[in-house]
């Protein structure tokens, strides 16, 4: 649900693999898919993917497993949308940014569902076309039950070439990927830049240590403790997707609102409500909106 790069990514490299999958997507995606299939063009391989699309929220019935892949910012709707067509018995993996969404799904599902952590680079090159720029990870995990399903959805992406983990401590998982999604989002995006590129400017390195410092911060107030040097493992990334640009960027290139509000926003929002101050990560939330206002006049 929610058939973009990720969404694209996941499901295309589960049909590889044999699994029958059902992509749930834009229009101008799905048309070009079904009549042609998903131009998949990976780091290791270059072929055309056969599986089905459609832009009904309806084509959820009868899935064991749905991926919602969708904007952090249309959680809710997306939520709403599919609620009617679900099996009882259908497992739900978020596979999003921002650390409030399997609540939010929670909020409007009765249906199991998870949180996923992801460490991929891909884009929407063009109708029904996805290039994958770099990693291919996946950590999975629960909120306060027990369940076999993470287990179960580890197995069944490894099988189809995606590295995937279980981590005991899954929200600190969440908080460590809000980390570099603020650090790298918003910049990607102004400065229309690779991350390997990005990271090479010292002001711009800086910048990112002083909105990395931020988050830390806010999270250590929230009583979550992140796992080793936060700020190694922002610039590292760049090293390993040095041609990698952010999801933002993306949709500001295309002239589609961001989920902004769930990255930077959301930390600017939280800080001032617990007290903490994110000055750099309220700044980014701010140019980002100004950068969504800025492509919608230029669209009128």
């Amino acid at each position: 649900m929610g058939a973009g790069a990720i969404g694209c990514y996941f499901g295309g490299m589960l049909a590889r693999a044999g699994r029958d999958v059902t992509l749930v997507g834009r229009r101008g995606h799905a048309e070009a898919i079904n009549a042609q299939g998903l131009h998949f063009k990976s780091i290791d391989f270059e072929e055309v993917i056969r599986v089905r699309a459609s832009v009904d929220p309806a084509a959820v019935r009868n899935a064991q497993l749905l991926l919602f892949c969708v904007k952090s910012s249309d959680t809710d709707t997306a939520a709403a949308s599919i609620a009617p067509h679900l099996a009882p018995d259908t497992v739900l993996l978020s596979l999003q940014n921002g650390v409030d969404n399997v609540e939010r799904i929670r909020a409007r599902l009765k249906n199991e569902a998870l949180p996923g952590v992801v460490y991929t680079g891909v884009e929407m090159s063009g109708p029904g076309r996805l290039t994958h720029t770099g990693g291919g990870k996946v950590v999975l995990g629960e909120f306060g039950r027990a369940s076999k399903q993470p287990k179960n959805i580890a197995a069944l992406v490894n099988h189809a070439g995606i590295v995937a983990s279980i981590s005991e401590n899954i929200e600190a998982e969440l908080w460590s990927k809000l980390v570099l999604n603020c650090a790298y989002n918003a910049l990607s995006a102004i400065g229309r830049i690779y991350y390997g590129s990005m990271v090479a400017i010292p002001e711009i390195r800086r910048l990112m240590s002083d909105t990395v410092e931020e988050v830390v911060e806010l999270a250590r107030h929230k009583g979550i403790h992140l796992p080793g040097d936060m700020l190694a493992a922002t610039f590292h990334l760049a090293e390993v997707m040095p041609r990698t640009t952010s999801s933002t960027a993306q949709d500001i290139a295309r002239g589609r609102r961001t989920e902004i509000e769930h990255l930077n926003g959301y930390v600017a929002r939280e800080g001032e409500r617990l007290g903490i101050a994110t000055p750099v990560n309220r700044a980014l939330n701010a140019l980002i909106k100004l950068m969504e206002q800025a492509s919608t006049i230029r669209e009128r």
